[in-house]
């Protein structure tokens, strides 16, 4: 199997040609309410890839060579903080509940054992439809690691 990390939709199509035998399983690409990159994700559905969101969270404790001073910070996101205040859920929660229902597989990092246990408690909630029309209004084209095509 080969997994592929950071490829655009036309890097996956020059695999997808030149590759007979070994055909991409996964992709691991940025993805977050903020860059959703449905196209990408819409893409490697049709040709049975897996998509994996790094940087579900969008990171806020990215490195400062990566930061600008306007950034904005998905976990503070009005729409975010009213959806974690009705389910009683962390911002965190909300915006992974987002990556499972959207078919997403998400990789949340984190070392802390709190943080952790708090990201796998996601299950027992289901988003609205109207929830999910406003998360996926959110999306601006804003990455942190985002590699134009």
């Amino acid at each position: 199997s080969i997994g592929l990390s950071n490829f655009n939709k036309t890097q996956i199509q020059e695999i997808l040609r030149i590759s007979k035998k070994h055909k991409p399983t996964i992709l691991q690409n940025e993805c977050h309410p903020y860059l959703q990159q449905k196209d990408l994700v819409d893409f490697c559905n049709f040709h049975g890839i897996i998509f994996q969101a790094y940087s579900p969270l969008s990171s806020k404790d990215r490195p400062a060579h990566f930061r600008k001073e306007d950034d904005p910070e998905l976990l503070e996101d009005p729409n975010i903080l009213k959806m974690s205040k009705k389910y009683n859920k962390s911002p965190a929660q909300i915006v992974l509940r987002w990556h499972i229902a959207a078919g997403h597989a998400a990789v949340p990092k984190s070392i802390t054992p709190s943080r952790i246990e708090e990201n796998i408690q996601v299950f027992d909630f289901q988003l609205t439809k109207e929830e999910m029309r406003v998360i996926g209004a959110m999306n601006c084209g804003w990455g942190i690691l985002f590699l134009p095509h």
